[in-house]
């Protein structure tokens, strides 16, 4: 009896440390990409900055893609549809009071 109750104690265990460690990496994953993030927003800031102050008359836009712009569109709409769908399809199964 007493091995059984160690083999579930080592699995236990085994289980918190992995679940530990996850909690460790996904933070870690997360600060890192916060921090890319805020670096990247420092990095257009300047770009933008200084093109104005060159005399750009346009503020600074990275690079952006007509195509995934329509794209995104798109589905954007057909979403919009969808949802509308299911709203009817909702309001014809509720009872009128």
């Amino acid at each position: 009896m007493a091995e059984r109750n160690d083999s579930g104690n080592s699995v236990l265990v085994g289980a918190l440390a992995g679940a530990v460690l996850g909690a460790a990496g996904l933070a870690w994953w997360l600060l890192s990409e916060a921090d890319r993030r805020r670096q990247e927003r420092h990095q257009r800031r300047g770009l933008e900055l200084s093109r104005l102050q060159n005399g750009a008359d346009e503020p600074f836009l990275p690079d952006r893609h007509p195509r995934l712009d329509q794209e995104l569109q798109g589905k954007v709409q057909q979403l919009n549809r969808a949802i509308e769908d299911v709203r009817r399809q909702l309001e014809a199964l509720t009872p009128e009071l």
